[in-house]
């Protein structure tokens, strides 16, 4: 698996459009943002940069409106299509993933294969075995003129995949809070994890709750 952080909210790079609070914040570009935000709904904007705690705050308050105003894009490679599935559930967000429409399975193409299956010797003879099997049955329907788009139906969910996810900071603490719990499948809990190293060093008091949590344990 490999998360890479794509791209985040930016300010506008015209200083003259922005308000002067705005630019003279403390904190990252997504908490400035943030902040501002919440600032104008309380007529505090005067203030801004004088309450390191002012987002974690309103947070805690269940006032999670504010932080929607940050979005985050990942890369996210090598997952299985298990796991997207489970990743995809969660919205608002937005997601382009590559397709099996369109894409041709190959007999070398990466799976992701279960910790217990890897474990077990004889467990992942048998897993070895079905793989090899649908890959063999999906390139003979493929032979047969089959379209992808069909012979796809063979694919298992272990194929390896990626996808690019676009969430803003409130749908990424509702992606931590559900996936990150120990009840979590392992590989969705593994993503998130990957996902929260990348955004917390850019909103520490946005998701400075879930990493001391999660990741200080």
């Amino acid at each position: 698996m490999r998360v890479s952080l794509l791209a985040y909210t930016q300010l506008n790079p015209d200083a003259e459009a922005l308000p002067e609070p705005l630019r003279q914040g403390s904190g990252s570009t997504p908490e400035r943002l943030i902040e501002y935000a919440g600032r104008i709904c309380t007529r505090s904007v005067d203030k801004m940069g004088h309450n390191p705690h002012f987002i974690a705050a309103r947070i805690q308050e269940g006032h999670e409106s504010i932080v929607e105003h940050a979005s985050f894009t990942f890369l996210v490679e090598g997952i299985s299509r298990a796991c997207s599935h489970q990743l995809v559930r969660h919205r608002i967000a937005s997601y382009s993933q590559e397709s099996q429409r369109y894409c041709e399975m190959r007999k070398d193409d990466p799976l992701v294969t279960p910790p217990a299956v890897e474990a077990d010797e004889e467990a992942h003879a048998v897993w070895q075995q079905a793989v090899d099997d649908l890959s063999e049955a999906s390139q003979a329907l493929r032979e047969r003129g089959i379209h992808k788009e069909d012979a796809r139906f063979l694919l298992p969910n272990a194929m390896a995949t990626r996808i690019v996810v676009t969430m803003n900071a409130r749908s990424l603490r509702h992606f931590f809070d559900v996936r990150l719990h120990p009840s979590a499948q392992w590989e969705i809990r593994a993503l998130a994890r990957e996902m929260l190293r990348l955004v917390y060093p850019l909103a520490p008091s946005v998701f400075g709750d879930f990493y001391e949590r999660y990741i200080e344990e």
